[in-house]
């Protein structure tokens, strides 16, 4: 699992562990020392998850982390919050706040690296290296591999990261603006109607297997795999 993480932290020493050790569990980091230097990185493009110290100079971690849920680009932004809180009352506060797990220094930077992996497992699951079975379809992203009805399916890089959006989202419906965000990359500009063209290839490729029919147009809406069960 490699992610892009935000890392937001005041302190130097405490910056560099965390970045240092996420570096060597292979994600992508970029660094912060204040809510507003976020706020600018976050900006330019969407991080896979943050990670907030709660005291900050200036705007708190918490009041932050407030402020992105209330965002509807940043609402389910994962989000690791990293405190010498450790009261429960300070948990709770942090999590009322919007975090989705809260880690308390000292900290052990495997634990780190797990608890960012719990956390886009439930997030952002796409993101994961798990293998996604729906519908007798079975994707190894480890392996780049796509398996149905016992047969290899060969897919171009794009279709491979649409098909695994909609298999760990099966039955949601996606507009082409959010397909964009999260199968291309938020702030790429690339047309919307190319999600139709990507869709039309990926439902080529499945067609020797009966699976293209999986992938539903939603009049007015947009598209979505197949609920499972």
């Amino acid at each position: 699992m490699s992610a892009t993480v935000l890392v937001v932290e005041d302190e130097p020493q405490i910056q560099e562990l965390v970045a240092v050790n996420l570096e060597h569990s292979g994600h992508k980091v970029l660094r912060a020392a204040s809510a507003e230097e976020a706020e600018a990185s976050i900006r330019k493009a969407l991080p896979d998850v943050l990670v907030l110290d709660w005291m900050l100079p200036g705007e708190s971690g918490l009041a932050f982390a407030r402020r992105l849920r209330a965002d509807e680009r940043t609402r389910d932004l994962p989000i690791l919050m990293l405190t010498a809180r450790a009261m429960e009352q300070d948990k709770i506060s942090g999590l009322e706040a919007g975090a989705d797990d809260y880690l308390t220094k000292p900290f052990s930077p495997k634990e780190l690296a797990a608890r960012i992996k719990a956390v886009l497992r439930r997030r952002a699951p796409q993101l994961a290296d798990d293998i996604v079975e729906a519908h007798g379809l079975r994707l190894d992203p480890a392996a780049r591999t796509l398996h149905a009805a016992d047969k290899t399916v060969d897919l171009w890089a794009t279709e491979f990261r649409l098909l695994h959006f909609f298999m760990t989202h099966a039955g949601r419906i996606f507009g082409r603006a959010k397909l964009l965000d999260e199968v291309w990359g938020d702030h790429v500009f690339v047309e919307e109607r190319t999600v139709d063209v990507h869709i039309r290839r990926l439902r080529k490729s499945l067609e020797e297997t009966g699976h293209d029919r999986l992938i539903q147009t939603v009049r007015g809406s947009g598209y979505r795999l197949a609920a499972t069960g």
